[in-house]
């Protein structure tokens, strides 16, 4: 199995609405596990936490996202202008043992 965190370090005061726009897109996503903010560490942090069965099926995953559907236009013009509210980011994948 694969976890994978996409962390975000947003722009001050933007942390929990990215987290809430995250969890709104996100809430039929069946490999979306959890969305978290920071309570201690650095300030402004948010990681959204997914899991695959493998790192093909996480490829394959963002299949989906190239597709020009009516689902990924949907979930486009949600998402307009969320870069705005992150300074940086990164990706971690994990390997459960």
């Amino acid at each position: 199995m694969i976890i994978v965190h996409d962390i975000f370090i947003c722009k001050p005061g933007n942390a929990s609405k990215l987290a809430k726009l995250f969890k709104e897109v996100m809430e039929n996503n069946g490999e979306f596990v959890n969305i978290m903010t920071d309570m201690t560490g650095q300030f402004n942090k948010v990681v959204i936490v997914s899991k695959y069965e493998s790192l093909t099926a996480y490829e394959q995953n963002w299949e989906k996202y190239k597709q020009d559907s009516e689902e990924m236009k949907k979930m486009n013009e949600k998402m307009k202008g969320y870069t705005n509210m992150y300074l940086t980011g990164s990706r971690e994948i994990y390997q459960v043992w």
